[in-house]
């Protein structure tokens, strides 16, 4: 008796290891280079904001962790390079590279890693290809791979990623996808943030605001100073990156200096800045003497939602009726364009007088 129950005590003990050791995930590898370092490694979409980190000894690496579903994470090596990585329960992945390339791994363990290393080493025998080439082979990859992991992350990186996403584009290649890919909660995401995107393509009625200025006064599209103009809005804010907002605000005062006695012609400036006080410390320091706007609620603020603003600075152009005429426009692509508008409305108001008369 006492054998036979020690046998079942053993399997009993044996079946449990093998369920715990069956729900996690096993990463261990080699990048030469590296030397004694460390990786992290974080979700790319419901845990992103779960970070774990990996100790590096002699260029090499081990590491486990629970998990119950393929997870489709990011590897951070030298805090500079993100490596998409794929993970599920049972995996053993393992990991070859060399730090003088980081961007061309080879990782294995699953078919998603294996189809990602494929790929990566596909482009890199393109060599140096254009943006056009590497959005036909992540298209190619995506039409031919329904239900690949790797595919929501090629679409992230080569087509929603972009200053101007072709959201048509973006819609059919998410229709290729199988329903394990348009569950997952990014796709979700996405398809909200093109709904809410497509309602300030251009052509379309602008979006309504009212944000008050420093002084606490409601501005909206029709406050008295904006009436009959067209009017260049200018999204940004005073923790932005210094460099863009200077090439940006360099841009904006001298349209300014030369179109603020224009009565064809406005501007507005619409901060996402979240402390009152370094916002009116930017607008001073910069001179940036044009109507400026802010609620303080950050890139969460509501008029960010309702402009779909993704990064900063940017300008959208609106007409004198509230259309949106023109969106991201920089140097003399602006400068032609805001020319454009108040010569078609000097035209309109000629015409419009010699009826009068």
């Amino acid at each position: 008796m006492k054998k036979s129950s020690i046998l079942i005590l053993i399997a009993i003990c044996l079946s449990g290891c093998g369920k715990t050791s069956q729900k996690e995930v096993s990463i261990a590898g080699e990048i030469k280079g590296l030397g004694t370092d460390t990786l992290y490694l974080y979700g790319m979409d419901e845990i992103r904001d779960r970070i774990d980190t990996i100790f590096v000894k002699n260029d090499k690496f081990s590491y486990s962790t629970p998990i119950d579903t393929v997870t489709s994470a990011f590897l951070l090596i030298k805090n500079q390079t993100e490596y998409p990585i794929f993970l599920d329960k049972g995996n053993k992945i393992k990991i070859k590279g060399d730090i003088s390339n980081p961007e061309v791994l080879t990782i294995d363990g699953n078919i998603y890693n294996q189809e990602f290393t494929a790929f990566q080493k596909e482009l890199n025998e393109l060599g140096t290809p254009s943006e056009q080439a590497l959005e036909q082979k992540a298209e190619e990859f995506i039409k031919q791979h329904h239900s690949s992991f790797v595919s929501l992350y090629l679409l992230d990186k080569y087509f929603v990623q972009k200053e101007s996403p072709d959201f048509n584009k973006i819609k059919k290649l998410i229709e290729v996808m199988t329903g394990i890919l348009q569950d997952k909660l990014y796709i979700e995401r996405l398809n909200e943030s093109i709904s809410q995107a497509e309602k300030t393509e251009i052509g379309k009625y602008a979006p309504f605001f009212s944000l008050p200025n420093a002084k606490g006064v409601k501005i909206t599209r029709s406050s008295e100073d904006f009436k009959k103009k067209n009017l260049l809005i200018n999204f940004w804010a005073s923790w932005n990156d210094s460099a863009s907002n200077y090439r940006s605000n360099s841009e904006l005062k001298e349209l300014y200096k030369k179109y603020k006695k224009n009565k064809y012609v406005g501007m507005l400036g619409i901060s996402f800045d979240v402390d009152k006080e370094q916002w009116k410390d930017a607008i001073k320091r910069d001179t940036l003497d044009w109507e400026q706007v802010c609620d303080f609620g950050g890139l969460n603020s509501e008029v960010a939602k309702q402009y779909s603003v993704k990064q900063i600075p940017t300008n959208i152009l609106l007409s004198a009726d509230g259309k949106i005429l023109a969106k991201n426009l920089r140097g003399e692509e602006l400068k032609k364009k805001i020319e454009e508008v108040v010569s078609a409305a000097e035209e309109k108001d000629k015409k419009d007088n010699k009826k009068k008369k």
